[in-house]
């Protein structure tokens, strides 16, 4: 019955949600300038818990970081968004991957079968930019809290015995706008294709039908501090799942 009620939703939902990302604004849009000044909202869409992550604009890349990281560059969004709160788990996806548990991330899954999950349910994968901008803010933390490592605040090397937690376990490491889990616990994809920045969405990078490896953001194993930071890109053969590789949705305004 599952698998039925999918494939219908999916026929409908993959005509309207293969769109490419507007184009970025040429003006700047009205926002705040500090991180703490934004109000968190949470709601309900579809039957999954999301935040609202306004409108504005931040730094995206990082001049410290690796190559792929660089140049800088100002990346702005004209309207806000809804993203999810949490990893999608085992239960909303309606199956377990390799690690048991209603409340852990589901995992190992290609690309395609996260973004159609995602277009199922109305919504889509976020761009790279998008997750980067709900991880680090308007004032580009280094980490979703703030720019010094705190291992309280994040499942990764030094604390998650070889395997995820159930997601929002770490709930002092909720970002600016509220979200959990975008430092450490799984990596998750994003729809962008890997290619050089600056960010353009209009370049073919968000093409739904482009081959190539695609984005996946948030860290884990063998990164330590680095790995889980919200500037560091990492790439992967859209076919090719990962244990420890998730993923979470994005609903338009």
């Amino acid at each position: 019955m599952r698998r039925t009620l999918y494939s219908v939703f999916l026929a409908l939902a993959l005509a309207a949600c293969q769109t490419t990302p507007a184009p970025l604004p040429t003006s700047r849009p009205a926002g705040g300038s500090r991180n703490r000044d934004v109000r968190i909202t949470v709601r309900t869409v579809a039957g999954f818990e999301m935040v609202n992550v306004p409108a504005g604009c931040f730094q995206m890349g990082s001049g410290d970081g690796r190559r792929d990281e660089q140049p800088v560059h100002e990346v702005c969004f004209a309207h806000p968004f809804w993203l999810d709160r949490f990893e999608i788990t085992n239960a909303q996806y309606g199956s377990e991957g390799p690690f048991p548990g209603a409340d852990l991330p589901r995992t190992n899954l290609t690309w395609y079968e996260a973004r159609d999950f995602c277009a199922q349910r109305g919504g889509r994968l976020p761009t790279e930019a998008e997750w980067e901008y709900a991880a680090r803010g308007v004032e580009g933390w280094h980490y979703p809290w703030g720019n010094r490592l705190e291992d309280s605040r994040a499942v990764f090397d030094k604390n998650n015995q070889l395997q995820p937690a159930p997601v929002g376990s770490k709930p002092a490491g909720a970002s600016w706008v509220g979200a959990l889990d975008l430092a450490g616990n799984v990596w998750e994809w994003t729809s962008s294709l890997y290619r050089p920045y600056p960010y353009n969405p209009a370049d073919g990078r968000e093409s739904a039908e482009a081959e190539g490896e695609r984005v996946h953001r948030g860290g884990w194993l063998s990164y330590i501090d680095y790995g889980i930071s919200g500037h560091t890109r990492f790439r992967r053969d859209p076919n090719a799942p990962d244990w420890f590789i998730g993923f979470r949705c994005v609903v338009d305004n």
